[in-house]
């Protein structure tokens, strides 16, 4: 096995991370990251999106880059296990060239080759200049053995004797509750202390008071990961679970800034219209494609440790790497807020159904999970990303899904919105009548695959 030696590195800096390129120093932004003696860059390099062989990436730099990582593909004929090793290695040997100094992996990434392919992609000295990050399956574990047996097949993978950030992968309750209740946090803690792991942290996706259980758990934790974009700043956790972290101390790593590439594709011409107004004179800023609006909102923050971009092709790391050359906390100008308040407003005007998510309609005596139903249909009629709200729609669980609903009226006397929901779920379920053939390639059940987990 090989002997890793990133720990032996300074903390605020690791070797390697800046160049001189072109004569000059260009060197990506580092960031404070808690209360962690560590400055990472502003942008992380995420293992999740791979380049495959066979398949091209869809979209260009302006478009699907950033982190969008998307993908035209057959699943039929391409397998996301089948990484293209060698122009993924060229990706990541340019970012971390180019002063990125986390790369983040996980378990079940590209169907388990992501880790052991990053392992021989750092050899040659590239481990000692990153800290590695990956995730254990929580949702997985059915014993205490099985953290050894996860952690320890991760360490061979990696071909490193140590992970520098290791995660609990995508905490909701229940995941949450099942590796508490086996015992996961006295574990954690002897394996600190033997070394194999450095910091432990956690993913999330579930609520800003789950995440709230979560975070005051636990002393052992010094930092999590959230998903964080100006469109779910008031959701979960969403900005109240940013400063909650960062209150505690925890380094906070940012997840799908740009909503899984919604932000950075062609947005709606309401949208583009808002974006214009930058090129105006005498605009207090300066003009941006939509992905990088949105990757300089979060990087405007200062509770804000570093991005995670998930990139498929070169051209998406140069661009980020140039992004995050540039990201500065306090660096947007009140006319630029103000823009990127404007444009959030105009995206919600697009939504369909007045829905607010207050519940009331809850239960549904058919289990019909309302709001969650309408988010998904809204979000398809907002983004125009037919694709990725057909999978969003196919984690909802079959038997809450909106072809379940009867018709009974019992919600219609609950919502404050007087939305005519009956209708709504019949528009929904024919839309999304095709998700699970169009959108995976097995049956899905409320959870996400393996593969999908951010």
């Amino acid at each position: 096995m090989r002997r890793c030696c990133a720990g032996d590195q300074p903390e605020n800096r690791c070797s390697g991370a800046w160049r001189v390129i072109n004569g000059k120093d260009d060197e990506v932004q580092y960031r404070d990251f808690g209360s962690l003696d560590f400055k990472p860059s502003a942008l992380g390099f995420g293992a999740m999106r791979l380049p495959l062989l066979g398949q091209r990436a869809s979209g260009d730099a302006e478009g699907d880059g950033h982190g969008t990582g998307s993908h035209s593909t057959r699943p039929d004929k391409v397998k996301a296990s089948d990484i293209d090793r060698a122009l993924a290695t060229r990706m990541l040997h340019y970012a971390i060239d180019h002063g990125v100094n986390y790369v983040d992996t996980a378990y079940y990434y590209h169907d388990g080759a992501s880790e052991p392919w990053l392992g021989e992609a750092l050899r040659g000295g590239y481990r000692e200049r990153v800290r590695l990050a990956t995730k254990l399956p929580a949702w997985k574990c059915e014993q205490p053995a099985d953290f050894d047996r996860f952690l320890n097949d991760q360490l061979e993978r990696l071909q490193t004797d140590s992970i520098d950030f290791y995660l609990l992968h995508s905490l909701n309750k229940k995941t949450w509750e099942q590796v508490r209740d086996l015992g996961v946090l006295s574990w954690a803690e002897g394996a600190l202390a033997d070394g194999r792991i450095k910091h432990f942290g956690f993913s999330f996706h579930d609520t800003y008071a789950v995440f709230r259980e979560i975070l005051t758990a636990s002393d052992l934790w010094t930092f999590c990961q959230i998903q964080y974009n100006y469109m779910d700043e008031d959701g979960d956790p969403g900005r109240r679970g940013l400063h909650a972290a960062a209150e505690r101390g925890l380094g906070v790593i940012v997840m799908e800034p740009i909503r899984g590439g919604m932000l950075a594709k062609r947005p709606p011409r309401e949208v583009q219209e808002v974006w214009r107004e930058a090129e105006a004179p005498g605009f207090d800023g300066r003009p941006r494609t939509p992905a990088q609006w949105a990757l300089d909102w979060v990087w405007d923050q200062p509770e804000v440790g570093l991005v995670l971009s998930g990139m498929s092709t070169l051209e998406q790391v140069e661009e980020n790497v140039a992004s995050a050359d540039r990201a500065r906390v306090g660096s947007l100008t009140p006319a630029e807020k103000a823009l990127i308040e404007r444009a959030r407003a105009v995206y919600r005007q697009l939504t369909p159904i007045p829905c607010t998510a207050c519940k009331y309609c809850l239960p549904c005596s058919s289990g019909v999970d309302i709001p969650e139903v309408l988010r998904v249909y809204n979000e398809a009629v907002m983004y125009g990303d037919l694709d990725l709200s057909r999978m969003y729609y196919g984690w909802i669980d079959e038997a809450a899904r909106a072809d379940r609903c009867t018709a009974c009226g019992e919600c219609l006397q609950k919502c404050p919105q007087k939305i005519a929901i009956p209708d709504w779920m019949v528009k929904a379920a024919a839309f999304f009548a095709d998700s699970a053939a169009s959108a995976v390639s097995e049956p899905r059940t409320a959870e996400p695959t393996d593969e999908e987990r951010e």
